[in-house]
Protein backbone atom coordinates (compact mmCIF):
# COMPACT_ATOMS: atom_id res chain seq x y z
CA UNK A 1 0.00 0.00 0.00
CA UNK A 2 3.18 2.44 1.01
CA UNK A 3 4.30 1.70 -2.39
CA UNK A 4 1.04 2.73 -4.35
CA UNK A 5 0.67 5.89 -2.27
CA UNK A 6 4.42 7.24 -3.13
CA UNK A 7 4.01 5.78 -6.85
CA UNK A 8 1.09 8.04 -6.93
CA UNK A 9 2.41 10.88 -5.25
CA UNK A 10 5.53 10.63 -7.52
CA UNK A 11 4.29 13.21 -10.42
CA UNK A 12 2.66 15.42 -7.54
CA UNK A 13 6.17 15.99 -6.00
CA UNK A 14 8.07 16.37 -9.12
CA UNK A 15 5.15 19.11 -10.63
CA UNK A 16 5.80 20.77 -7.42
CA UNK A 17 9.87 20.76 -7.65
CA UNK A 18 9.47 22.06 -11.47
CA UNK A 19 6.88 24.40 -10.12
CA UNK A 20 9.29 25.95 -7.30
CA UNK A 21 6.49 25.43 -4.72
CA UNK A 22 9.33 23.74 -2.22
CA UNK A 23 12.99 23.26 -3.25
CA UNK A 24 15.53 20.57 -2.46
CA UNK A 25 18.59 22.30 -0.01
CA UNK A 26 21.30 23.29 -2.05
CA UNK A 27 24.65 22.12 -1.85
CA UNK A 28 26.93 24.02 1.37
CA UNK A 29 29.47 26.46 -0.09
CA UNK A 30 33.20 25.27 0.75
CA UNK A 31 34.32 27.04 3.54
CA UNK A 32 38.32 27.48 3.68
CA UNK A 33 39.64 28.45 7.07
CA UNK A 34 42.67 30.91 7.76
CA UNK A 35 44.30 31.60 10.50
CA UNK A 36 46.84 33.68 11.88
CA UNK A 37 48.64 34.83 15.02
CA UNK A 38 48.21 38.81 14.36
CA UNK A 39 45.76 40.92 16.55
CA UNK A 40 43.27 43.74 14.94
CA UNK A 41 45.31 45.82 12.80
CA UNK A 42 48.10 44.14 12.96
CA UNK A 43 49.76 43.35 9.46
CA UNK A 44 48.99 40.08 9.42
CA UNK A 45 45.25 40.87 9.82
CA UNK A 46 45.05 43.59 7.22
CA UNK A 47 46.82 41.08 4.66
CA UNK A 48 44.97 37.92 5.17
CA UNK A 49 41.40 39.97 5.43
CA UNK A 50 42.80 41.73 2.03
CA UNK A 51 43.25 38.02 0.07
CA UNK A 52 40.28 37.02 1.92
CA UNK A 53 38.36 40.09 0.44
CA UNK A 54 40.01 39.63 -3.18
CA UNK A 55 39.69 35.81 -3.57
CA UNK A 56 35.76 35.34 -2.71
CA UNK A 57 35.08 38.16 -5.08
CA UNK A 58 36.63 35.57 -7.93
CA UNK A 59 35.57 32.49 -5.92
CA UNK A 60 31.72 33.40 -6.18
CA UNK A 61 29.85 30.79 -4.87
CA UNK A 62 32.80 28.26 -5.18
CA UNK A 63 34.30 28.56 -1.85
CA UNK A 64 34.60 31.33 1.13
CA UNK A 65 37.65 31.95 2.36
CA UNK A 66 36.76 33.08 6.32
CA UNK A 67 40.00 34.45 8.23
CA UNK A 68 40.58 34.09 11.53
CA UNK A 69 43.07 35.98 13.36
CA UNK A 70 44.60 36.40 17.38
CA UNK A 71 45.37 32.55 17.67
CA UNK A 72 41.91 31.25 17.79
CA UNK A 73 42.58 28.28 15.22
CA UNK A 74 45.57 27.91 17.27
CA UNK A 75 49.68 28.90 18.31
CA UNK A 76 51.63 28.98 15.03
CA UNK A 77 53.52 25.18 15.59
CA UNK A 78 49.34 24.15 16.06
CA UNK A 79 47.87 25.64 13.12
CA UNK A 80 51.33 23.69 11.17
CA UNK A 81 49.89 20.82 12.50
CA UNK A 82 46.36 21.31 11.55
CA UNK A 83 47.41 22.06 8.08
CA UNK A 84 48.60 18.52 7.99
CA UNK A 85 45.96 17.23 9.49
CA UNK A 86 43.44 19.06 6.82
CA UNK A 87 41.56 20.69 9.66
CA UNK A 88 42.06 24.34 8.44
CA UNK A 89 43.20 25.50 5.42
CA UNK A 90 45.84 28.40 5.55
CA UNK A 91 48.22 29.51 8.27
CA UNK A 92 50.37 32.63 8.20
CA UNK A 93 53.25 31.25 9.48
CA UNK A 94 56.65 33.03 9.95
CA UNK A 95 60.02 32.51 11.90
CA UNK A 96 58.53 29.40 12.89
CA UNK A 97 59.00 27.46 9.59
CA UNK A 98 62.61 27.49 10.64
CA UNK A 99 61.69 24.38 12.30
CA UNK A 100 59.66 22.39 9.44
CA UNK A 101 62.87 22.44 7.48
CA UNK A 102 66.02 24.29 8.81
CA UNK A 103 66.76 26.10 5.22
CA UNK A 104 64.43 28.55 6.30
CA UNK A 105 66.63 29.47 8.75
CA UNK A 106 68.17 31.53 5.61
CA UNK A 107 65.62 34.34 7.24
CA UNK A 108 67.05 33.90 10.62
CA UNK A 109 70.10 35.28 10.12
CA UNK A 110 70.87 38.69 11.08
CA UNK A 111 71.02 41.85 8.72
CA UNK A 112 70.50 39.62 5.59
CA UNK A 113 67.49 41.52 4.30
CA UNK A 114 68.02 45.09 3.76
CA UNK A 115 65.35 46.27 2.32
CA UNK A 116 61.99 45.23 0.48
CA UNK A 117 63.21 45.64 -3.01
CA UNK A 118 66.21 43.18 -1.92
CA UNK A 119 64.07 41.26 -0.37
CA UNK A 120 61.96 40.69 -3.56
CA UNK A 121 64.92 39.71 -5.21
CA UNK A 122 65.67 37.20 -2.48
CA UNK A 123 62.07 35.47 -3.44
CA UNK A 124 62.89 35.48 -7.08
CA UNK A 125 65.85 33.69 -7.07
CA UNK A 126 66.25 32.01 -3.72
CA UNK A 127 63.25 31.66 -2.30
CA UNK A 128 60.92 30.00 -4.27
CA UNK A 129 63.59 27.48 -6.30
CA UNK A 130 65.19 26.40 -3.18
CA UNK A 131 62.95 27.17 -0.04
CA UNK A 132 59.44 26.07 -1.23
CA UNK A 133 60.25 22.55 -2.30
CA UNK A 134 61.94 21.97 0.83
CA UNK A 135 58.40 22.60 3.02
CA UNK A 136 56.74 20.31 -0.15
CA UNK A 137 58.45 17.75 1.48
CA UNK A 138 57.52 18.37 4.42
CA UNK A 139 53.86 18.26 3.58
CA UNK A 140 53.28 22.11 3.37
CA UNK A 141 52.78 24.25 -0.20
CA UNK A 142 53.73 27.68 0.19
CA UNK A 143 51.25 29.70 -2.47
CA UNK A 144 52.66 33.22 -1.16
CA UNK A 145 55.17 35.14 0.25
CA UNK A 146 53.77 37.91 2.00
CA UNK A 147 55.67 39.83 5.47
CA UNK A 148 55.79 39.69 9.10
CA UNK A 149 58.57 42.41 8.85
CA UNK A 150 61.71 44.09 10.07
CA UNK A 151 62.19 43.20 13.72
CA UNK A 152 63.23 44.95 17.10
CA UNK A 153 64.05 44.79 20.61
CA UNK A 154 62.06 46.31 23.39
CA UNK A 155 62.57 45.67 27.43
CA UNK A 156 61.47 46.62 30.68
CA UNK A 157 64.83 47.03 32.27
CA UNK A 158 67.35 49.14 29.67
CA UNK A 159 67.72 50.92 26.32
CA UNK A 160 69.68 48.43 24.48
CA UNK A 161 72.62 50.32 22.35
CA UNK A 162 75.13 47.08 21.59
CA UNK A 163 74.71 43.46 22.15
CA UNK A 164 75.89 43.85 25.58
CA UNK A 165 72.99 45.51 27.15
CA UNK A 166 71.44 42.40 26.55
CA UNK A 167 73.31 40.33 28.59
CA UNK A 168 71.04 39.02 31.20
CA UNK A 169 67.90 39.73 29.54
CA UNK A 170 64.81 37.56 29.40
CA UNK A 171 63.90 37.39 25.89
CA UNK A 172 60.70 36.04 24.59
CA UNK A 173 61.37 34.70 20.82
CA UNK A 174 59.44 32.72 18.86
CA UNK A 175 59.78 29.01 17.83
CA UNK A 176 62.75 28.27 16.20
CA UNK A 177 66.60 27.46 17.07
CA UNK A 178 68.21 30.04 15.17
CA UNK A 179 66.94 33.10 16.86
CA UNK A 180 67.60 31.45 20.05
CA UNK A 181 70.85 31.07 18.87
CA UNK A 182 71.35 34.24 17.26
CA UNK A 183 70.19 35.69 21.09
CA UNK A 184 72.63 33.74 23.06
CA UNK A 185 75.40 34.77 20.81
CA UNK A 186 74.43 38.25 21.93
CA UNK A 187 74.56 37.37 26.09
CA UNK A 188 70.64 37.29 26.20
CA UNK A 189 68.58 34.74 27.78
CA UNK A 190 65.98 33.99 25.07
CA UNK A 191 63.13 31.74 25.54
CA UNK A 192 60.68 30.33 23.12
CA UNK A 193 57.17 31.27 23.63
CA UNK A 194 53.53 31.15 21.69
CA UNK A 195 53.06 34.98 21.02
CA UNK A 196 49.37 34.64 22.56
CA UNK A 197 51.59 33.96 25.82
CA UNK A 198 53.83 37.15 25.48
CA UNK A 199 51.58 40.24 26.73
CA UNK A 200 51.17 38.18 30.31
CA UNK A 201 54.03 37.49 30.61
CA UNK A 202 55.90 40.79 30.00
CA UNK A 203 53.29 41.94 32.42
CA UNK A 204 53.93 39.84 35.06
CA UNK A 205 57.57 39.73 34.50
CA UNK A 206 58.18 36.24 33.32
CA UNK A 207 59.64 37.80 30.53
CA UNK A 208 62.12 41.11 30.47
CA UNK A 209 61.43 42.10 27.05
CA UNK A 210 60.88 40.85 22.96
CA UNK A 211 61.57 41.51 19.44
CA UNK A 212 58.72 41.84 16.90
CA UNK A 213 58.04 44.09 14.04
CA UNK A 214 56.72 47.20 15.04
CA UNK A 215 52.90 46.47 13.75
CA UNK A 216 52.85 43.42 16.05
CA UNK A 217 54.38 45.10 18.92
CA UNK A 218 51.90 48.07 18.36
CA UNK A 219 48.65 45.91 17.22
CA UNK A 220 49.28 43.79 20.59
CA UNK A 221 49.91 46.92 23.18
CA UNK A 222 52.92 45.41 23.87
CA UNK A 223 53.65 49.51 24.51
CA UNK A 224 51.53 49.07 27.92
CA UNK A 225 54.00 46.77 29.21
CA UNK A 226 57.13 47.60 27.56
CA UNK A 227 59.34 51.04 28.44
CA UNK A 228 61.72 50.73 25.72
CA UNK A 229 62.01 50.28 22.23
CA UNK A 230 65.57 49.83 20.69
CA UNK A 231 65.41 49.97 16.05
CA UNK A 232 67.86 47.12 15.93
CA UNK A 233 66.20 45.96 13.14
CA UNK A 234 67.83 42.72 13.41
CA UNK A 235 66.23 40.19 11.00
CA UNK A 236 63.85 40.92 8.42
CA UNK A 237 60.75 37.95 8.52
CA UNK A 238 59.15 37.36 5.93
CA UNK A 239 55.31 35.51 6.19
CA UNK A 240 54.39 32.31 3.73
CA UNK A 241 50.88 31.57 2.78
CA UNK A 242 50.68 28.21 3.97
CA UNK A 243 48.28 25.11 2.94
CA UNK A 244 48.46 21.43 4.05
CA UNK A 245 49.64 19.91 0.01
CA UNK A 246 46.97 16.81 0.86
CA UNK A 247 43.97 19.49 1.17
CA UNK A 248 45.60 21.51 -1.27
CA UNK A 249 45.26 18.70 -3.96
CA UNK A 250 41.89 17.85 -2.96
CA UNK A 251 40.39 21.97 -4.10
CA UNK A 252 39.35 21.82 -7.38
CA UNK A 253 42.08 23.11 -9.79
CA UNK A 254 39.90 26.51 -10.22
CA UNK A 255 39.49 27.54 -7.06
CA UNK A 256 43.80 26.49 -6.69
CA UNK A 257 44.32 29.08 -9.78
CA UNK A 258 42.56 31.36 -7.94
CA UNK A 259 43.67 31.27 -4.56
CA UNK A 260 47.47 31.01 -5.53
CA UNK A 261 46.84 33.89 -8.39
CA UNK A 262 45.69 35.72 -5.45
CA UNK A 263 48.11 35.63 -2.69
CA UNK A 264 50.95 35.87 -5.03
CA UNK A 265 49.06 39.31 -6.15
CA UNK A 266 48.54 40.30 -2.80
CA UNK A 267 51.43 40.71 -2.02
CA UNK A 268 52.17 44.25 -3.22
CA UNK A 269 49.18 45.46 -1.15
CA UNK A 270 51.18 43.88 2.10
CA UNK A 271 54.58 45.67 1.01
CA UNK A 272 52.91 49.02 0.90
CA UNK A 273 50.87 48.29 4.06
CA UNK A 274 53.78 47.12 5.76
CA UNK A 275 56.02 50.01 4.61
CA UNK A 276 53.42 52.61 5.90
CA UNK A 277 52.85 50.99 9.01
CA UNK A 278 56.56 50.99 9.84
CA UNK A 279 56.66 55.02 8.89
CA UNK A 280 53.71 55.49 11.24
CA UNK A 281 54.07 53.32 14.18
CA UNK A 282 57.41 54.48 15.40
CA UNK A 283 55.86 58.15 16.13
CA UNK A 284 52.56 56.56 17.21
CA UNK A 285 54.70 54.20 20.04
CA UNK A 286 56.81 57.26 20.85
CA UNK A 287 53.86 59.48 21.81
CA UNK A 288 52.39 56.31 23.54
CA UNK A 289 55.32 56.85 26.09
CA UNK A 290 57.48 54.53 24.62
CA UNK A 291 61.43 55.69 25.12
CA UNK A 292 62.56 54.98 21.50
CA UNK A 293 66.72 54.65 20.76
CA UNK A 294 68.55 53.52 17.84
CA UNK A 295 71.73 51.17 18.15
CA UNK A 296 75.01 50.09 17.24
CA UNK A 297 74.47 48.30 14.19
CA UNK A 298 78.11 47.76 13.13
CA UNK A 299 78.54 46.13 16.54
CA UNK A 300 75.41 43.85 16.27
CA UNK A 301 76.94 43.05 12.86
CA UNK A 302 80.12 41.72 13.90
CA UNK A 303 78.55 40.25 16.76
CA UNK A 304 76.43 38.32 14.69
CA UNK A 305 79.53 36.30 12.64
CA UNK A 306 78.91 33.26 14.86
CA UNK A 307 75.65 32.44 13.63
CA UNK A 308 76.60 32.59 10.05
CA UNK A 309 79.50 29.96 10.81
CA UNK A 310 76.77 27.82 12.53
CA UNK A 311 74.60 28.06 9.88
CA UNK A 312 76.86 27.59 6.84
CA UNK A 313 78.33 24.41 9.20
CA UNK A 314 75.04 22.99 9.85
CA UNK A 315 72.72 23.32 7.16
CA UNK A 316 73.52 21.58 3.03
CA UNK A 317 73.56 24.53 0.78
CA UNK A 318 73.61 27.12 3.71
CA UNK A 319 75.99 28.66 2.55
CA UNK A 320 75.33 29.29 -1.34
CA UNK A 321 71.93 30.31 -0.53
CA UNK A 322 73.57 33.23 1.96
CA UNK A 323 76.24 33.86 -0.48
CA UNK A 324 72.92 34.29 -3.65
CA UNK A 325 70.90 36.45 -1.24
CA UNK A 326 74.46 38.78 0.04
CA UNK A 327 75.09 39.58 -4.06
CA UNK A 328 71.87 40.03 -4.72
CA UNK A 329 71.45 43.09 -2.41
CA UNK A 330 74.52 44.84 -3.89
CA UNK A 331 72.39 46.49 -6.14
CA UNK A 332 69.75 47.33 -3.55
Amino acid sequence: MKRIVLNALGPLVGALLAGGVFSLPAAAQTELKFGHVGAPGSLFDQSANEFAKRANEKLGDKAKVVVFGSSQLGTDEQMLQKLRLGTIDFALPSTVMSTVSDVFGLFEMPYLVKDREHMKRIADDVFWPSLAPAAEKQGYKIIGLWENGFRHVTTNTRPVETPDDLKGIKLRVPGGKWRVRMFQSYGANPSPMAFSELFVALQTGVMDGQENPLTQIHSSKLQEVQKFLSMTGHVYTPAYVTVGSRKWASLPADVRQVLEETARETQAFVYETAARMDEELETKLRDEGMQVNEVDKDAFVKASEPIYRDFSDEVPAAKTMVEKAVELGKSS
